[in-house]
């Protein structure tokens, strides 16, 4: 799952959706990647699930992450 500028999407990642909301990237599916507590969204097998702040968990798959423009604003380091 790519943002629009090409890069990977990660758990953790803080995110811009359609220029005006945030969210958290709490799973990745494509990468088996997750926030603790958020591994039973692998069930979906691909996208990413996003905890926004205008409606709680969105599922995105690529094709609505395109249309929304997700961008990526900060990325946890890596520990």
């Amino acid at each position: 799952m790519l943002y629009a500028d090409g890069q990977e999407a990660k758990a953790g990642d803080l995110i811009e959706i359609d220029t005006r909301y945030r969210g958290t990237v709490v799973a990745c599916m494509d990468t088996a990647d997750h926030l603790q507590g958020h591994e039973s969204w692998n069930y979906l097998g691909h996208g990413i699930m996003v905890d926004t702040d205008f409606c709680g968990l969105v599922h995105y798959d690529q094709a609505c992450a395109d249309a929304e423009g997700l961008r990526l604003i900060a990325r946890l380091p890596v520990s």
